[in-house]
């Protein structure tokens, strides 16, 4: 109590320091006359002028009044949008390294401007990280032309770009792209063999749009570039049936964890059913021989009765295609892991893709934690804060909006049942509809938005649906959900990138309706009659009481519905909203379902009787906190373990990057011979054990399977006072001289690329089997609580030992590599086609469930890339006397394996698609 009263008189934190960024933006204002007085000229030219303030030793913070005062006027002038006062309160908060958070419709993407330019100045880059390609491809084209005007080169990242423009993209001031473009291009930069190669420069700054559906809705799922393993359809195929007779009382569901736990009995009878199939390697279900059988046993009892048909996956073009969860758009190209994929596609009958072996993988968390400066911006962070800071160290400032908020929001409404509570909805939305209210609706889920309109129907309705199968369509469908009497359903509104303008959007418009005709003077005449009738249409909206926004449930999240909630009321435009619940939501049912509440409702409400209060909608949202509360802590849990192996990452990651940097890596192979020796040594004769007692015969067999030779160990044990140290001292000698001749007789400073060759190979090797058995580590390390162990204790313990032992294995590998290699001259080499290139996928992988919440192309475009610019540019046709031309299919998204689109007979890799080579005539 006493804390209110103090708030009111006071002010919040928040309040407060908002007021002290007031200072610096009244410091701005001063600024306005003399920056407008300037020609263009001078105006482009401040660019310049920062720039030698900064190298003659001036501070960023003390160009920043000037700089955003230059800023806004240059946006005047060219986008023709003046910043507020409280878009410059944003742009200082992003300047900071914080979170920014606006509410919907108050110009994120203006006040990311003032940051960006800021920090692009010194020269070191910025990334401008979005949610999906086309915001990132909208804001690179608006927002690029103000840079451009000033001066700052702009560059974006999309899916299919080839090498030679990603690094052109990267090496620009300002760097626009989607959160798995940056992220995957890291890790593809560390497998590539050489620094020529990579496209990414060192991190600097990073802005983040709808930073909360990034860093915490997506941050549970890592990003993965993995490989195909051996073909197992047969047995995707024979376990699916085996489990589709699977009755019920068989297993018990947990829906809040997304999985499926076999009975007693269940077990028992699955056991049987196995052993009739021939499936099993023994009569035990779970011998370790079984391993495999019963982890893709697990996978089938998930996809056949968890996973659901047009909620979690559709099926398109005979092939399962994922639904994102956050979004509700479709991912093409995207696989869900560890066999759960190839389980859901023999259910569904279609073809089978064989799985994938993780090559390389980063979660976000630690992505991002990467950038020297981080910060943010979105319309709902605050239920989020303490998340923010405690994993990315970033402040949430709630920035208020430029004019008052004047959307209404009503309590809840809850009924008995779907069929209760649907008919209310659709009776609501057919009564705002006549009146001329436009309506927009959110659902969490294909099937309810399909549902809901087939009750519109009935009712006479007209509307329009917005979910994963309308994807072509989306930026239309909301740019107009503004309109007169317009009914819009959605399955998700978080990150559609585009507002909803009452009375229409005349740009939209203007497209739709005069895209074929030319400017001149009739052009120009259609233009004014699109914005008249857009005005006349927005103040009819207005009077019917601007945007209705309809929830059918409650999201798990609060930040969900928030989002929603602020598509009404933009820039101070009337609005209301209001939620339609009933005990059959997920959210109720799977979180409340014992709840007094959930009792009284059922006793007490007749069908079609809705009920609301102040006192249920709190009772919502504590439910809502502790389901927030759990996935913090699923998130906490991944990084906890992905900051294991991040430790080791970045060793792994720092050695890579000094083996390419340096011309030699002798010392680096020397000391990997010596240090084996040294290993194979101290294995057979451990420090202070007694000669009788050392592993000689074992010594000699290692010795000989290693180097290739036979040291007379055995006449060194005769001699008097003998040592493991000599032996090690004239194993290595030997070596050393085998080593010294063998350089010899090799030309100039080929030796030299052929160690460095090898030594990066198999580093890339051993470190992809670390990741595969960190992987399969982490599935059974929980077994370990059983035994009042902590797993992640236990994990980190494990690992740490097993990356000790794959350095070990490594550097015995290279040691053995090397020594044996012979090396035989060659003459000049003919041009030749690279041999065919694996299949490798990019994935954003739930590590516990599987679930895949990847957003951006399939994948196979930057597969070669993986391989660096070989040839120039991986997705680029050699034409006429080697040079290298546009592939004019590169953006088709075609297969690799598939026949060229130019009708030449060959496959796509080999034709158009080649990665070097000649293209055919």
């Amino acid at each position: 109590m006493f804390q209110n009263i103090a708030k009111s008189i006071f002010g919040s934190s928040n309040d407060r320091y908002v007021k002290s960024i007031g200072k610096i933006v009244n410091q701005i204002n001063a600024l306005e006359p003399q920056i407008q007085a300037l020609s263009d000229d001078e105006l482009k030219a401040q660019t310049d002028k920062f720039r030698r303030m900064l190298d003659d030793g001036a501070k960023i913070d003390d160009v920043l009044p000037e700089a955003f005062a230059t800023v806004r006027e240059a946006s005047v002038r060219v986008l023709g949008m003046r910043h507020f006062d409280v878009q410059m309160i944003g742009g200082i908060v992003l300047h900071r390294g914080e979170i920014s958070e606006m509410k919907t419709g108050e110009g994120k993407t203006l006040v990311a401007t003032l940051a960006t330019y800021l920090n692009a100045i010194e020269g070191k880059g910025v990334h401008v990280v979005t949610v999906n390609d086309y915001l990132a491809r909208r804001d690179a084209e608006w927002m690029g032309k103000l840079h451009n005007w000033l001066g700052l080169s702009v560059g974006v990242i999309v899916p299919n770009m080839n090498e030679f423009e990603r690094r052109e993209a990267y090496n620009a001031d300002i760097t626009y792209g989607t959160n798995n473009e940056f992220g995957f291009d890291y890790l593809r930069d560390n497998m590539k063999h050489s620094r020529d190669q990579m496209v990414q420069r060192p991190f600097n700054h990073a802005i983040i749009d709808e930073v909360d559906s990034i860093l915490i809705d997506e941050a549970r799922t890592p990003l993965i570039i993995s490989g195909p393993t051996e073909d197992k359809s047969d047995l995707y195929v024979a376990l699916d049936e085996i489990v589709k007779e699977v009755p019920e009382d068989w297993f018990e569901k947990d829906e809040k964890t997304r999985n499926i736990q076999l009975t007693e009995d269940g077990t028992e009878e699955i056991e049987k059913l196995l052993i009739e199939k021939g499936l099993l390697e023994t009569d035990n279900l779970y011998d370790v021989e079984n391993t495999q059988v019963v982890h893709h046993m697990d996978q089938a009892l998930k996809a056949v009765h968890m996973f659901k048909r047009d909620t979690d996956y559709i099926v398109k073009d005979d092939k399962v295609v994922i639904i994102d969860e956050f979004t509700g758009r479709m991912m093409d190209g995207r696989r869900w892991s560890n066999g759960l994929h190839q389980a859901v596609e023999a259910k569904e009958g279609v073809k089978i893709e064989p799985e994938n072996q993780t090559m390389a993988s980063i979660t976000f968390q630690n992505y991002f934690r990467m950038y020297p400066k981080l910060s943010g911006m979105t319309g709902t962070a605050a239920t989020e804060a303490a998340e923010f800071w405690d994993v990315y160290k970033m402040n949430v400032v709630e920035i208020p909006t430029n004019v008052p908020v004047q959307r209404i929001d009503e309590d809840d409404e809850f009924y008995k049942n779907t069929m209760d509570k649907f008919q209310a909805i659709a009776k609501a939305i057919a009564e705002k509809s006549k009146i001329g209210q436009p309506v927009l609706v959110g659902t969490v889920s294909i099937e309810k938005s399909e549902l809901l309109s087939q009750f519109l129907e009935k009712e006479g309705v007209a509307h329009e649906v917005l979910n994963a199968r309308q994807h072509e369509r989306e930026a239309h469908i909301v740019a107009q959900a503004g309109r007169l009497g317009a009914v819009t359903i959605a399955t998700n509104m978080a990150g559609r990138g585009t507002d909803i303008q009452l009375g229409g959007n005349v740009d939209f418009r203007i497209g739709d309706e005069l895209g074929d005709l030319e400017d001149g003077p009739k052009r120009d005449a259609e233009i004014e009659r699109i914005k008249a009738e857009v005005a006349a249409e927005k103040q009819k909206v207005l009077e019917a009481g601007g945007l209705f926004v309809l929830g059918t449930e409650r999201h798990e999240s609060r930040r969900i519905d928030n989002q929603l909630r602020g598509r009404s009321g933009r820039q101070g435009d009337p609005g209301l909203s209001r939620f339609y619940l009933c005990l059959e939501d997920d959210l109720l049912r799977i979180f409340g379902p014992d709840t007094l509440f959930a009792k009284m409702m059922n006793s007490n409400l007749a069908d079609g009787e809705a009920i609301g209060s102040k006192w249920l909608s709190k009772a919502i949202e504590t439910a809502q906190k502790k389901v927030e509360s759990r996935n913090y802590d699923a998130r906490k849990q991944v990084v906890q373990y992905d900051d294991v192996m991040n430790d080791q990452r970045k060793v792994i990651y720092e050695q890579r990057g000094e083996i390419m940097e340096t011309g030699s890596v002798e010392d680096v192979v020397t000391d990997m011979r010596h240090d084996t020796i040294n290993a194979l040594v101290t294995a057979a004769c451990p420090p202070g054990s007694y000669p009788e007692q050392w592993d000689i015969e074992g010594l000699k067999e290692k010795v000989d399977d290693v180097f290739g030779i036979q040291p007379p160990i055995d006449e060194w044990l005769e001699e008097d006072a003998v040592e493991p140290e000599i032996f090690e001292e004239r194993i290595q000698a030997e070596t050393d001289a085998i080593m010294e001749k063998k350089i010899a007789e090799t030309e100039g400073g080929i030796w030299r690329q052929i160690e460095k060759s090898i030594l990066l190979e198999r580093l890339d090797y051993h470190w992809k089997e670390h990741l595969a058995t960190l992987d399969a580590l982490r599935q059974v390390v929980y077994l370990r609580a059983y035994a009042q162990k902590q797993p992640i204790n236990e994990y980190k313990q494990e690992a740490f030992g097993l990356f000790d032992s794959m350095l070990d294995n490594l550097r015995e590998d290279v040691t053995k590599i090397l020594v044996k290699a012979q090396i035989q001259p060659q003459p000049a080499p003919m041009e030749q086609p690279l041999p065919d290139l694996p299949d490798f996928l990019t994935g954003h992988i739930d590590p516990l469930t599987g679930l895949d919440n990847s957003n951006d192309g399939d994948g196979s475009a930057e597969r070669p890339e993986l391989f660096g610019a070989l040839a120039g540019s991986p997705r680029a046709a050699a034409g006429p006397g080697g040079a290298f031309v546009e592939d004019p299919y590169r953006d088709q998204n075609v297969s690799r394996n598939a026949p060229c689109p130019c009708g030449s007979g060959n496959k796509y890799k080999h034709c158009h698609g080649a990665i070097g080579g000649k293209a055919p005539a």
